[in-house]
């Protein structure tokens, strides 16, 4: 499969991981965050993934977005195994059919909403005009179309995530990826955000894969599966 596949022809599993490994050296030894884990995405899908502080969530997530390279399997993103590209064609890769979203907003404080979402399109080769089309779209769609102007310290906590994943929305990703994505919120605040992502998973058809310590939300938005001990299992209902 090429680099340049349209969205139409797309794969419907959109994340296939084949017994992939993640361990450092540490001293002597070597520490093993995760072993032989494998997993798998469809399109649409909203995958859950609950476990202690330390389990490797986070690593895993790295993993599933080309931030870091797996010590052994293989991880595929709508069938393009993005480690056997090269730094520049995995950050177009990455920027075209992946979205990310964090903790922190990791907004640029100098820019507006609307620039900050046009980010990724300007970094994609759209001209300048198409990105700001794009992005006021993608703004109005979380509701904050009055906001365009707006700096991020302008904007309250829920305001900044809401921005945060239009801007990983902008691109129209295969999938968004998230951590911790209402961590840093207040209850009102992040059950907002839990159905926003609902919301554009049931009208976009993107697959999200969400890192989450909210077993309430984790439950509600799908399959949930728990880290533990270095292995990646289904979370029962009961548990």
């Amino acid at each position: 499969m090429n680099n340049t596949q349209h969205a139409s022809d797309q794969p419907t599993r959109v994340i296939e991981c084949a017994k992939v490994t993640r361990s450092y050296n540490e001293g002597p030894g070597k520490l093993t965050i995760f072993s032989d884990i494998s997993l798998q995405v469809s399109a649409g899908e909203t995958v859950a993934i609950v476990g202690t502080s330390g389990a490797g969530k986070t690593s895993l997530l790295n993993l599933l977005g080309g931030l870091d390279k797996p010590t052994s399997g293989s991880i595929a993103i709508c069938g393009q195994d993005m480690h056997r590209l090269g730094e520049a064609a995995r950050a177009r890769f990455r920027n075209r059919y992946l979205g990310f979203v964090y903790q922190f907003h990791h907004l640029l404080p100098e820019f507006t909403a609307r620039e900050n979402v046009m980010m990724p399109c300007v970094l994609g080769g759209l001209s300048t005009r198409e990105a700001k089309r794009r992005a006021e779209a993608m703004l109005s769609e979380v509701g904050l179309s009055p906001r365009l102007a707006h700096k991020p310290g302008e904007l309250s906590g829920g305001e900044r995530q809401r921005v945060a994943i239009a801007r990983a929305l902008v691109n129209e990703p295969e999938c968004v990826l998230m951590d911790e994505p209402t961590g840093n919120l207040d209850d009102s605040t992040g059950e907002s955000v839990h159905h926003l992502i609902e919301s554009l998973r049931d009208q976009l058809g993107i697959a999200f894969v969400v890192v989450t310590h909210d077993m309430a939300m984790a439950k509600s938005l799908g399959r949930v599966l728990r880290l533990e001990h270095g292995q990646l299992a289904v979370q029962h209902p009961l548990d």
